[in-house]
């Protein structure tokens, strides 16, 4: 199987990233699966990330940490922006194109031994899996795709059950509230599991606390951020876990909340050796952090900042370290596109639409992208003062461009695949 072979076999199996819909949520198939290939999630340690908002850049930051001790982390996040490749990594390099193939080819010879037909991301986690084990990786950093209880991912046995936070999301699964979703993420925690909260609502914490796990690591009386204050490039931030306080950390990364995820991260981190990080890996590690599309700056004169927020927490978020934390001297511009699912209004609200001076709304380049006209309605609804319509992603970056002067700034957003989209063109056009 080559490559190409590969990315078409998956595209015959059903894909939520494309329809939005998941049909039969189970985990059956996937036991079924793993069961025919050996078990190879089981050959390595876990640990294991869900959350609504910060679950890459958490992902990201255990997997440095881990590196600095010289390890060799298999690291498996989803969704990607621009190759599939990038969701299965080894030492943050992503898997070849031929190896990727051939994991998918032994998933597409077990598809046909055992009549089990998996999802699109059920096909692509059993590859991950699979690699992990054959490559003989240390540890493995797995982010959750959806919720948990039922994500494929959770057929894993973690040593580390992480949460970030906690928000409204996917609430045709786990909704109404916000205790319905804790509940089904907190179904990746296992009995041996020791279990880092990040959130620090009592009631949703609680969801993880009584999940079964070993032990219990809380936000907040456990492990926090202690001082968080904005530095060139990052923020500076004194991290408190439940054995050290790590003073002066720089992380390289925009916004208090990721002030957040480097102590959710340094405590997973801390759980999964069960000893302190020493201070000079804690530097190593968080200094190699990179975020591709989470609040990423590709451009100067203008300044162009692109950032993945595709719910309405990570929207406010957005907004917040754009306007407080960056403050542009000269006229904000937005760019925006949003999946189906999401309530147009909500997410400009979010995301401040109505604090730029010019709204460019665009259809995200997926299969489920809103079209713009909804988010066209959404913003001149609003109040905004110029709104400008287009189909695509490119034309909208096009005019944002040739609207923009040297002190302007351009935040585009909205959804991973309008980030996926964007930061291929603007290495074109900047």
């Amino acid at each position: 199987m080559s490559y190409a072979d590969a990315l078409a076999y998956l595209e015959t199996h059903s894909n939520y990233d494309t329809t939005g819909r998941i049909t039969s949520p189970t985990l059956d198939r996937m036991r079924a699966l793993m069961a025919a290939m050996g078990d190879p999630q089981l050959a390595y340690p876990v640990i294991h990330v869900t959350g609504t908002n910060g679950k890459g850049s958490t992902t990201q930051m255990i997997t440095r940490l881990l590196m600095a001790h010289g390890l060799s982390v298999g690291t498996y996040t989803s969704p990607h922006l621009e190759r599939l490749n990038e969701r299965i990594s080894r030492n943050c390099e992503p898997i070849s194109d031929d190896e990727f193939a051939e994991q998918v080819a032994a998933v597409a010879d077990l598809e046909a031994i055992t009549g089990v037909h998996p999802s699109y991301f059920e096909a692509v986690s059993a590859a991950a899996f699979r690699w992990f084990a054959d490559v003989a990786i240390d540890v493995a950093v797995v982010e959750v795709g959806l919720l948990g209880r039922w994500d494929a991912t959770n057929v894993c046995e973690s040593q580390v059950a992480v949460v970030t936070n906690i928000g409204v999301d996917h609430t045709e699964y786990a909704g109404p509230t916000t205790l319905h979703i804790a509940t089904e993420k907190a179904g990746i925690v296992k009995p041996g599991s020791a279990v880092v909260i990040g959130e620090t609502d009592p009631e949703l914490a609680h969801a993880f606390m009584a999940a079964g796990g070993a032990s219990n690591f809380l936000r907040g009386p456990d492990f926090d951020v202690d001082e968080n204050q904005l530095a060139l490039g990052g923020r500076m931030v004194d991290l408190r876990t439940p054995t050290t306080v790590y003073p002066d950390v720089f992380v390289p990364l925009h916004g208090r909340h990721q002030g957040d995820n480097a102590a959710v991260a340094l405590t997973a981190v801390e759980a999964f050796f069960a000893s302190p990080v020493p201070g000079e890996l804690v530097a190593e590690g968080f200094a190699q952090v990179v975020m591709p599309g989470r609040f990423e700056v590709v451009g100067h004169q203008p300044l162009v900042i692109i950032d993945g927020a595709h719910n309405p927490a990570g929207a406010d978020t957005c907004a917040s370290v754009f306007f407080d934390d960056f403050d542009p001297a000269g006229r904000r511009l937005l760019v925006v596109g949003c999946l189906q699912g999401r309530d147009p209004r909500e997410m400009l609200s979010a995301l401040r639409a109505d604090e730029f001076d010019v709204v460019l709304t665009c259809t995200a380049p997926s299969a489920r992208g809103m079209p713009a006209t909804e988010l066209t309605s959404a913003a001149r609804s609003m109040g905004c003062e110029q709104v400008l319509e287009h189909a695509t992603i490119e034309q909208a970056i096009d005019r944002a461009l040739a609207l923009a002067e040297s002190d302007d700034a351009v935040l585009i957003t909205g959804s991973l695949y309008v980030v996926g989209g964007a930061r291929p063109y603007l290495r074109k056009v900047l």
